[in-house]
């Protein structure tokens, strides 16, 4: 029998493929005003501006973010008011809100996630729908 080390698993999901220390925005705080990062953000409170993400953006249960968004890749649990533009993968938890124009090149959503706008998957590849078995981050 042949084992592989946790770290040569595969990484199916978007959030466990984080590289490098990821900018975090933690609970209570508050960012009014245009956030630009090279690598990812894990949002636990509120941002209030556009933002320029070079890696992967968590938004977490109970976050919010107002404002357009650029991302390499989004994993949403919380809410989102805005446009959001993701090269690569989507993912939207089934407590997700997003109101505002979605554009993908992948899109997974769960059971109870909500998008009022327009949805565009860049890659044409068919919307995944999913029931959450992980629960999301408060």
């Amino acid at each position: 029998m042949q084992y592989r080390a946790m770290n040569d698993l595969p990484k199916r999901r978007a959030g466990d493929r984080l590289n490098g220390p990821p900018t975090v925005i933690g609970v209570g705080v508050t960012l009014n005003g245009d956030l630009i990062a090279p690598g990812s953000v894990m949002l636990s409170g509120q941002v209030r501006g556009d933002g320029q993400i070079g890696g992967i953006l968590s938004i977490a249960k109970g976050a919010h973010w107002e404002g357009e968004v650029r991302t390499q890749a989004a994993v949403i649990a919380g809410s989102l008011t805005g446009n959001i533009t993701v090269r690569d993968k989507l993912e939207l938890g089934s407590a997700a809100v997003i109101r505002g124009k979605v554009q993908a090149g992948m899109l997974a959503i769960a059971r109870g996630a909500v998008i009022e706008g327009e949805t565009l998957v860049t890659s044409g590849a068919p919307i995944t729908e999913f029931e959450e078995k992980r629960q999301t981050e408060s």
